[in-house]
């Protein structure tokens, strides 16, 4: 710690991300990211961006990323001023704690959930609780009522469990007069979106990204969908601190990704097939594994601990996330990678524990 620091810094507890390795040959199944490329028109959208002998890197590019949004809005059937994008979702979750979440209630988030919550509360003074899910990480939309801001994943990270629609629009209603922040990073992977319930809910939010679904985490392009006085909000934080955040071929890439729909689907058919393979020998091999509608899944043995089954992975080249933390230490959060990739894990595991 430097004496120069300002108080903010000196007190923040950084989000750890996952690790991303530097020993080749590993199987990386820590950090969740789509294991099969994107479509091959998105790297033909990025070189036509750049012009030729890239000279339109000169340029900046357009700050209301206005042809993204309207692709966005077009997908989603929303209108271009109900869409916010930003560098990548972390980025735009940043803005919405800002903007939306900071208020004189408290912010409310479930106690296992997305690590990056309480460093952004830290970050800009939000008073926050976390609200215990069930016993079996389930997210019970009644210990929410009372009123006040609330954000929940929806799949939950780690857990990969996700509510119904029905359940989010509940949700929504429960604390009308306050800020409801869905945050869909996995929806794609078989949960139900909020989107829907955007136009019956002028409190809702719902905040995506193309990292996972899309397979574009290098990229880095997230948006964020609700009626435009909560869109509004977002934009004059953006345009108050960087009005470029987006680069002319993250804008042309995920542009390409999203008219792909055909590839989108075949990618997200494979992980989803994957998954249900991955949870069914886990389970064989006497592991608890949690019902997940993300592309990871949410997994213990019990007669081994979390952290030495991690280690013991990792001495067999497979690197999974594991969490030191209350409630889930005995859990690792596996990302859902190709189906080589999880007979590997599969294989180290079953020597591990001897099945």
């Amino acid at each position: 710690m430097s004496r120069l620091w300002s108080a903010i810094v000196a007190g923040l507890s950084p989000y750890v991300p996952g690790e991303q390795p530097q020993r080749a040959g590993l199987v990386k199944l820590n950090t969740n990211e789509n294991p099969y490329p994107p479509s091959p028109a998105v790297a033909e959208a990025i070189r036509a961006a750049m012009g030729d002998a890239g000279d339109a890197l000169r340029l900046y590019p357009d700050p209301s990323s206005s042809a993204l949004c309207a692709a966005i809005a077009a997908r989603e059937q929303l209108a271009p001023e109900q869409v916010f994008v930003g560098n990548g979702s972390d980025e735009v979750l940043a803005f919405v704690f800002q903007g939306l979440l900071a208020h004189a209630r408290p912010l409310r988030f479930p106690d296992v959930t997305y690590s990056f919550y309480p460093t952004w509360c830290g970050l800009y003074g939000i008073a926050f609780e976390t609200v215990p899910l069930a016993d079996d990480f389930t997210l019970r939309v009644d210990d929410y009522a009372g009123g006040g801001p609330v954000i929940v994943p929806n799949p939950n990270a780690p857990t990969g469990r996700a509510l119904g629609r029905a359940e989010v629009a509940r949700l929504a209603m429960a604390n009308a007069d306050w800020p409801v922040v869905i945050d869909e990073a996995y929806v794609e992977f078989g949960a139900e979106s909020a989107v829907p319930l955007i136009a019956a809910h002028p409190n809702l939010l719902v905040v995506r990204t193309l990292s996972k679904s899309h397979a574009l985490a290098g990229l880095r392009v997230g948006y964020a969908l609700g009626q435009a006085p909560l869109i509004e909000a977002l934009v004059r934080l953006k345009d108050s601190f960087n009005s470029y955040p987006l680069d002319r071929l993250a804008q042309a890439g995920a542009i390409a990704a999203l008219r792909d729909q055909a590839w989108f689907a075949r990618s997200r058919d494979a992980v989803v097939a994957s998954r249900e393979r991955l949870c069914a020998e886990l389970a064989a091999l006497g592991f608890e594994v949690l019902p997940s509608q993300a592309n990871f899944v949410f997994a213990r043995h019990p007669a081994h601990a979390g952290a030495a089954l991690a280690r013991a992975l990792r001495e067999r080249a497979i690197v999974v996330r594991h969490f030191a933390k209350p409630r889930i230490d005995p859990w690792l959060r596996i990302t859902v990678g190709t189906p080589q990739q999880c007979a590997a894990l599969v294989a180290a595991a079953r020597a591990i524990v001897g099945a």
